[in-house]
C-alpha cells in the first residue's frame, strides 16, 4: 500500500507556502501527497484563500481537502492576543482533524506535518498512533532563542520588555538586545499572550521532530546549538530541510510589467524595495516621502513597491490592498523626476523573479524569512528594515551571523530619513562593503543550491525525516 503524509499548514501565506514546496519532494520519493487545510475566508484572509487556488491548481497530483467549518468561530483582530485567538481558533478544529485522519486507511498514514501554530491537534496524532512532525516555516536561529526564552528568563526576574535594549545570549545565535524578540515574547510574563506563547514552545517539543525551512550551511552555529543534548536536553530531532522557496507565493506567472523593464537596465544595477503582504508593512505617508528623497538622491535605478498608508480612522476598515494614490503619497514631480531610472509598482511585484533577475543589485527587505531566503537563493545582498514578528530577530541573524545584509538603523526610532536610505543604497552599490557582502551572500547561494542535490545537507535531513518517521510508525 502506497503511504500518504498529511500537511497540515498555517493561516498565513508566510506559513502556507513553503511548508507546501515540501510536497514535490514526498511525490519524487514516491508518497501520496494530502494538504488539510482550514478555510481562510473565515478568517478573513481572501489573499491566502487565492494563494491555496493558485497553488492546488499548480499541483495536480497533490489532494487538497478542506475541514469542515466550525460554528462561531472566534473573530481575528490583530492586537497583543492575536496570537491568543488564533490558538483558540485552530483549536477548534482539532476533532474535524482527528475524522479527517480516522477516516483514512488503517496504516495508510506514513507521517503528519504539522505548523508550529497548529500543535495542538498532536493530541490527536497521539491518539491515532500517527507520527507527527513540527513544521518552523523560519530559520534555525529563531527556533533555538523561542526554545530557550523561558530558561534565560527566570521567576522573580524583570520581563523581556522591561530589560529593554539589554542584550540577552542564547546558544547558537549572536547576542540580541531583548527588545529585538517577538511581540508575544515582550509581554508580561503573567499574560495570557505569553504564557500561550510559552505552551506552544513546549508543544513543539513534544513533536517526534522538527523540520526547519533553512539550510546547515547557512546557520551551522544555531544548527549545532539545537541538535546538543547537553545544551538542550529535551528537543526532538531538527531537520534542516531548506530552503524551500516557491516562485511568487503561488500568484499569478504572467509576465509582469516590471519585468519587461528590468530587461532593459544594466546589470546588479537596480535597488529593488519590498516590504511583505500584509498591512503591517505598509509604511506611513511621511516614510514614503523619505524613500522616495532617498532614492532620488541616491542616484541608483530602482524597483519599488508601494502600497498605501495605514489610516487612524476607526470608523472605516484598513484595507492593505488598496489601490495607493502614488501622485498624492509621493513628492510633487518624483515620478516624472526619477522616471528615466525608476519604477515604482503597486501593491506587488513578482519578487521571486525580480530578485533572480540579472538586473537586480540590492534588496531592501522586511527580514520576512521567506523574503530572506528568496535573496540569498538569488544571491542578492539586502538592507534590512524589520517592521514585525520575528524580523528583528532575522536582521540581527543578517547582518552579525550570515553576513549578507546591512540595516537601516532609523526603523528604531520609527523613521529612516532620506539621508540613511541615500547612504546606505550607496554604500551596498558602491563601496568595497558592498562587495564584500555581494561575496558572502554569493557563497551563501552556493551552499543553498547545494543543499538539495544528491548528497546535499537538506536532501539528507528530509530522507532522515522519513526514515525516522517509519520507525516511529513501526512502534506505534
Amino acid at each position: 500500500m502506497k503511504k500518504t503524509v498529511v500537511l497540515y499548514p498555517g493561516l498565513a501565506v508566510s506559513h502556507f507556502v513553503p511548508m507546501v514546496q515540501v510536497a514535490d519532494v514526498l511525490l519524487e520519493e514516491g508518497y501520496d501527497v494530502v494538504v488539510a487545510f482550514i478555510d481562510p475566508t473565515l478568517k478573513g484572509d481572501i489573499a491566502l484563500a487565492a494563494v491555496i487556488d493558485s497553488v492546488a491548481a499548480s499541483k495536480p497530483s497533490v489532494v487538497f481537502h478542506k475541514l469542515p467549518r466550525v460554528e462561531d468561530a472566534p473573530t481575528f483582530v490583530h492586537d497583543s492576543k492575536f496570537v491568543v485567538r488564533y490558538l483558540e481558533f485552530v483549536g477548534r478544529y482539532c476533532q474535524h482533524f482527528h475524522d479527517f485522519l480516522f477516516s483514512m486507511p488503517p496504516g495508510s498514514v506514513h507521517a503528519v506535518l504539522v505548523d508550529v501554530m497548529s500543535t495542538e491537534v498532536l493530541g490527536v496524532t497521539s491518539k491515532l498512533g500517527i507520527p507527527a512532525y513540527a513544521f518552523f516555516p523560519s530559520n534555525a536561529s529563531a527556533l533555538a532563542v523561542f526554545v530557550q526564552a523561558s530558561s534565560v528568563r527566570s521567576e522573580g526576574q524583570p520581563s523581556f520588555r522591561e530589560l529593554g535594549d539589554a542584550p540577552l545570549n542564547f546558544h547558537g545565535v549572536p547576542t540580541m538586545p531583548a527588545s529585538h524578540l517577538t511581540a508575544e515574547m515582550l509581554e508580561g510574563p503573567g499574560s495570557e499572550t505569553f504564557k500561550t506563547t510559552m505552551n506552544m514552545k513546549s508543544r513543539i517539543q513534544k513533536a517526534n521532530g522538527i523540520l526547519v525551512n533553512t539550510s546547515a550551511s547557512i546557520e551551522p552555529r544555531a544548527v549545532s546549538a539545537l541538535g546538543d543534548p547537553r545544551r538542550l536536553p529535551k528537543m526532538p530531532p531538527v531537520y534542516c530541510v531548506g530552503p524551500l522557496v516557491a516562485g511568487n507565493g503561488g500568484q499569478a506567472t504572467d509576465k509582469h510589467e516590471c519585468l519587461a523593464w528590468l530587461d532593459e537596465q544594466p546589470e546588479q544595477s537596480v535597488v529593488f524595495l519590498c516590504f511583505g503582504s500584509t498591512g503591517a508593512s505598509n509604511h506611513s505617508e511621511q516614510q514614503l516621502k523619505e524613500i522616495a528623497n532617498g532614492l532620488e538622491r541616491a542616484g541608483h535605478r530602482f524597483l519599488w513597491v508601494v502600497r498605501a498608508p495605514p489610516h487612524d480612522d476607526p470608523e472605516k476598515p484598513f484595507d492593505p490592498r488598496a489601490d495607493p494614490d502614488l501622485d498624492a503619497l509621493l513628492p510633487a514631480g518624483f515620478l516624472e523626476r526619477t522616471g528615466g531610472r525608476g519604477r515604482v509598482v503597486k501593491l506587488w511585484a513578482p519578487q521571486v523573479d525580480v530578485l533572480h533577475h540579472a538586473a537586480t543589485g540590492a534588496f531592501v527587505t522586511h527580514c520576512g524569512w521567506n523574503s530572506v531566503l528568496e535573496g540569498i537563493v538569488a544571491g542578492v545582498p539586502m538592507l534590512c528594515w524589520p517592521l514585525y514578528a520575528e524580523q528583528k530577530m532575522n536582521k540581527v541573524f543578517m547582518v552579525e551571523e550570515y553576513g549578507v545584509a546591512v540595516e537601516m538603523v532609523g526603523w528604531q526610532q520609527g523613521l529612516v530619513k532620506a539621508e540613511e536610505v541615500e547612504a546606505k543604497v550607496r554604500l551596498v552599490m558602491e563601496s568595497e562593503e558592498g562587495k564584500l557582502l555581494r561575496a558572502q551572500v554569493s557563497e551563501h547561494k552556493e551552499g543553498a543550491a547545494m543543499a538539495w542535490k544528491d548528497g546535499g545537507s537538506s536532501r539528507a535531513a528530509f530522507a532522515q525525516f522519513l526514515s525516522h518517521a517509519g520507525s516511529v510508525s513501526g512502534r506505534a
